[in-house]
């Protein structure tokens, strides 16, 4: 037989339950979205302009969000964390229906961009991924794969010799893909005895004089440097500097990414080896797109998840391209993304 005094208890909790919950659900925010006929509204938070490719992605971004029929705000945080945490929660009082995050730190912005996900403005990741916060879409390049492609095209040019690995900044979590796809090529070479890897530089920035600095302590303990992955163009261009001033370039194998004009034309004329390129165009023109579905409330499907730490967030990803001497023309000339006459400005052909 059946307990009424159990019963009368299991009701009163199962009632107290309810009562607390329904508050909570009844508090949160509708998300934001723009209404049929109305503009969306898309804040655009950047780190920096300090990197040649971020400009040239801003202005496809914005180019391709005002072809939707979206507006656009954009805000630059040079760097700075605290900037940028300011500049979101600017954006979000100015009434943006989604936002469109270039994270300058990964973590630091975990608790900003969680609360104005909680005001009921949807975040997309571009490029780089805030970490913890859960945000509702991540579009990027693989990560994974441009290190991978870097390390492969110089192993395969120095099969046997001294190896330096110039790291982005670990606030980055771009920067622990490459670091993924770049050890995964060649800590089992390093393992057979055919790679030595001579040094490791993690900076705590994106920052070109940091790396010169640790990579000028590298040369001074050992000179045995056949090959060098660098993080991005800008990274190699500091490799090369360094190892010039110190009469190691030689036949040293330099590839970076991103696919800078300088680095383009260092490799026309034999200086860095190669480049991975991430065809900015088709990156920002998705971003576009989504951040304007986003803001319209539609819903996305993608092929996969990355996890953010916590959270496993829906992830376009886009696929990179190995650039070489010989492949110069058929990448990122034939795509018009830097002009021949630029590319080979000092080379006599």
């Amino acid at each position: 037989m059946r307990n009424p005094d159990r019963s009368r208890r299991a009701l009163v909790l199962a009632a107290a339950l309810l009562s607390a919950t329904l508050p909570l659900v009844s508090c949160r925010p509708a998300p934001r979205r723009a209404e049929p006929g109305q503009a969306p509204l898309i804040g655009f938070s950047l780190d920096s302009l300090v990197v040649e490719r971020w400009k040239r992605d801003a202005e496809i971004f914005i180019r391709s969000a005002r072809e939707l029929g979206a507006d656009v705000l954009l805000r630059v945080a040079d760097q700075d964390h605290a900037v940028q945490e300011r500049q979101i929660r600017d954006l979000a009082d100015a009434g943006i229906h989604v936002l469109v995050v270039v994270p300058n730190d990964a973590d630091r912005l975990s608790s900003v961009i969680s609360e104005i996900r909680a005001r009921g403005i949807r975040v997309l990741s571009y490029d780089r991924l805030v970490r913890n916060a859960n945000v509702d879409l991540y579009v990027s390049f693989d990560n994974v794969m441009v290190g991978r492609l870097m390390a492969e095209s110089v192993s395969r040019a120095v099969p046997r010799g001294g190896f330096v690995i110039i790291n982005g900044a670990r606030s980055d979590n771009n920067a622990l893909m490459l670091n993924a796809g770049i050890r995964g090529v060649l800590d089992p070479l390093e393992a057979s005895g055919a790679v030595r890897i001579v040094g490791e530089i993690w900076p705590g920035t994106w920052d070109s004089e940091e790396v010169k600095s640790a990579l000028e302590k590298i040369v001074q303990h050992d000179r045995g440097i056949d090959a060098v992955v660098a993080g991005n163009d800008m990274l190699a261009e500091a490799a090369i500097s360094v190892l010039s001033e110190n009469r190691l370039m030689g036949n040293v194998k330099i590839a970076g990414q991103d696919a800078e004009l300088a680095a383009c034309q260092r490799i026309a004329e034999g200086v860095q080896f190669a480049t991975v390129y991430k065809p900015i165009d088709r990156l920002a023109l998705k971003a576009a797109g989504y951040a304007v579905m986003l803001a319209r409330g539609e819903e996305i499907r993608t092929d996969a998840v990355i996890n953010d730490g916590k959270y496993e967030v829906p992830y376009v990803r886009l696929e990179p391209i190995l650039v070489t001497r010989d492949l110069l023309d058929a990448t990122v000339i034939k795509d018009g993304f830097h002009s021949s006459a630029d590319v080979y400005r000092k080379v006599r052909r």
